[in-house]
């Protein structure tokens, strides 16, 4: 596995929302860490997490979940796994080191219509799999999935920062954006022959629902090419 540490690919401004995504999601982590037992956790969760046959069905599964339940495709990107840090962790990891420069050349407002946008998508190929799994999916791995496809595009040479696991050592390591986020999405197409489609675990097709929503955006938006020549002139 190969884990980004930072990248060497500097921002023309302060990215807010970036930054702003990261404080709500770790927020509403922190908040579940001292929710009273893991029952009030469960109905936290039920509340505001998707359930695949609620959207598909429009009827809510559980008693307190939010209505409209379609408003849980944007709700469950700012949930994570409690009390285990990993999963907010390694996206907030991934948000910070690739979101960023995103954002730099998206612009605020884009920005956060792309990241909801990519997440919803996400969420809609991974309820397309399973339609009528009554298990809450979480997380905003498919909305910084998209982050990532978006990255690729756009600079896919810029060096980053990479642990790299080899036996009993590890390897810090410079190395291209492409062969980073490439063998990142490469591991998330092999696991889905290993995951069960509809099941816990990992949302696998919400991650490439994402990548490859993101990835399309990205490339046909047709202000991309105008705003990247304004950004290297600048430089």
């Amino acid at each position: 596995m190969l884990i980004p540490i930072r990248d060497d690919n500097p921002t023309r401004r302060f990215p807010i929302v970036t930054v702003a995504l990261i404080i709500i999601n770790i927020s509403i982590y922190i908040y579940t860490l001292f929710l009273p037992g893991e029952r009030a956790l469960i109905e936290f969760y039920n509340q505001y997490a998707l359930f695949p046959k609620a959207i598909v069905t429009g009827r809510p599964i559980t008693s307190n979940s939010i209505h409209p339940v379609y408003l849980t495709l944007i709700t469950s990107m700012f949930l994570h796994d409690s009390p285990s840090p990993l999963h907010v962790g390694f996206n907030m990891l991934f948000l910070w080191i690739f979101g960023n420069n995103v954002e730099d050349i998206f612009g605020r407002v884009k920005f956060i219509v792309f990241y909801l946008l990519v997440g919803i998508v996400g969420s809609a190929l991974q309820i397309a799999i399973g339609p009528m799994s009554m298990v809450a999916n979480i997380g905003a791995s498919g909305a910084i999935s998209g982050v990532l496809a978006a990255y690729l595009v756009l600079f896919p040479t810029a060096k980053v920062l990479t642990v790299i696991p080899i036996i009993f050592f590890v390897e810090l390591i410079r190395i291209p954006a492409i062969l980073v986020i490439g063998f990142w999405f490469l591991l998330q197409v092999l696991s889905i022959f290993v995951s069960t489609p509809g099941g816990g675990g990992v949302a696998y097709f919400a991650h490439i629902g994402g990548f490859t929503s993101g990835l399309a955006i990205t490339l046909l938006w047709p202000w991309r090419r105008r705003r990247r020549r304004r950004w290297y002139s600048l430089r």
